[in-house]
């Protein structure tokens, strides 16, 4: 499975341009995730230092990176293209309809 996952108002919950407070249920959602092999996407609108502080703000969180608003390589070298939308399995964004499907997700074990 691949997830995409945006920043502000979804990993943080703070203000922007500031890191935190963490959404700890999706971060270790997030990690377990990684940890059986899933590929993780931060999928963000943040640019420049801004975009360095909120990756720097996930390490420190234990919550590493497949792609930073890019495609996997699995995935550009499939469809032989890289598009701009990335392609991912489940989005989790707080401006999504189910911003909090990760907790219907949590469990789940997937083939």
């Amino acid at each position: 499975m691949i997830f995409g996952v945006d920043f502000d108002g979804t990993l943080s919950f703070g203000q922007w341009p500031g890191c935190g407070p963490a959404n700890e249920g999706l971060i270790k959602f997030l990690i377990k995730r990684k940890n059986i092999g899933d590929k993780i996407i931060l999928w963000t609108c943040r640019e420049g230092k801004e975009l360095e502080a909120a990756i720097n703000w996930c390490r420190s969180q234990g919550l590493r990176f497949d792609a930073v608003n890019d495609n996997i390589p699995e995935v550009v070298e499939k469809y032989g293209v890289n598009s701009r939308k990335i392609s991912c399995d489940f989005y989790i964004d707080d401006r999504a309809v189910a911003g909090n499907v990760y907790k219907l997700l949590e469990g789940v074990q997937y083939e």
